[in-house]
């Protein structure tokens, strides 16, 4: 019986002892092959199970990844668009007023304005004719424009007409500049604009013209801009100690000037004396022209001395501010 119990229990050993290795008992050889192929094949299953998760993990990341970009699309137009061009032009309605009754009494009262677009019937209207016309005569620009036209400067709102645009500064005649200027100070500078558009270029005009201690800006009423917010911007506040007059024509108010013994000096490229060899000490006006056009012949003409600025270097033309600035360093440094 002992050989018999110790036999079997060595025949067993055996067997399990090939069997540890797998990592579970039986006595069957064969079911231990089938149980290898199991889990061999679900091994396999459970890792193309990975695979399809993984791979509908990262598509639907891709696809998360892709909606910002369409949602931007959508939110943000393109600059182009007009929706982006209307988002541009109603950030600048703050000073703009419109409406009939809102407009007769912004005109009525003692408040500054730069620009008014009304329509044929409110300007041969009597509540506006008389008024229209003595802001006309002041500088004021007035335009006459459709219903439709000014609907589109207005985005559709309830112009009823009229529409006008608010001046962050009063002006003043030029009577009342050529006084101021000549007040304990026997030879004061004006500077007079001609054809500068760009509201940088006048507000930066502006804040040189006071820091070097210039008594009066002259700005046309056309082909000039006004003294809008961006202007005032520019010019860090030097346009509330810098006198303006906006005058209805510039070679007329150039005119007008010459007879209070003022001199008229334009700036040019072309100009015959360099502006370091300029000597002449009496009133001057220095009359500034735009960037690509320069001064105008007319306004040329009206001129007593044309001066250039000496440029080292292979640029040709300097900005309509920054000539300015060097113009008026030297003329006031005598």
């Amino acid at each position: 019986m002992k050989n018999f119990s110790n036999k079997f229990q060595g025949k067993n050993n055996k067997k399990y002892k090939k069997n540890s290795d797998l990592g579970y008992y039986s006595k069957n050889t064969n079911r231990s092959e089938k149980n290898d192929r199991f889990l061999n094949s679900s091994a396999k299953n459970k890792k193309v199970e990975n695979l399809k998760k993984n791979d509908e993990n990262n598509t639907f990341s891709s696809l998360k990844r892709r909606n910002p970009t369409f949602k931007s699309q959508t939110e943000f137009p393109n600059k182009n668009s007009y929706m982006h061009q209307e988002f541009i032009n109603k950030r600048n309605f703050e000073d703009w007023i419109w409406g009939k009754h809102s407009v007769y009494e912004a005109l009525s009262s003692d408040r500054a304005i730069n620009r008014i677009w009304c329509t044929s019937e409110i300007f041969s209207s009597d509540k506006f004719y008389i008024l229209l016309k003595n802001l006309k005569s002041k500088g004021v620009l007035i335009e006459e424009v459709s219903w439709k036209r000014l609907s589109q400067l207005t985005y559709g709102a309830s112009h009823q007409g009229v529409a006008l645009q608010l001046a962050c500064s009063k002006t003043i005649s030029l009577e009342q500049l050529i006084d101021l200027s000549k007040h304990n100070c026997p030879n004061p500078i004006i500077v007079a604009l001609d054809g500068i558009t760009d509201p940088h270029n006048v507000g930066a005009i502006i804040r040189t013209a006071e820091a070097f201690d210039c008594k009066g800006l002259i700005i046309p009423q056309r082909r000039s801009a006004g003294l809008t917010g961006t202007v005032a911007k520019v010019a860090a506040g030097a346009l509330e100690h810098l006198h303006v007059s906006r005058v209805v024509n510039l070679n007329k108010a150039l005119d007008e000037l010459k007879k209070y013994g003022f001199l008229i000096v334009g700036l040019s490229g072309n100009g015959q004396i360099s502006i370091s060899n300029f000597q002449e000490k009496a009133p001057l006006v220095v009359v500034v022209g735009s960037e690509d056009k320069g001064i105008s012949l007319l306004t040329q003409k009206k001129c007593d001395f044309i001066l250039s600025i000496y440029l080292k270097g292979k640029t040709s033309s300097l900005n309509a501010s920054v000539a300015a600035a060097i113009s008026l360093f030297h003329l006031t440094s005598k």
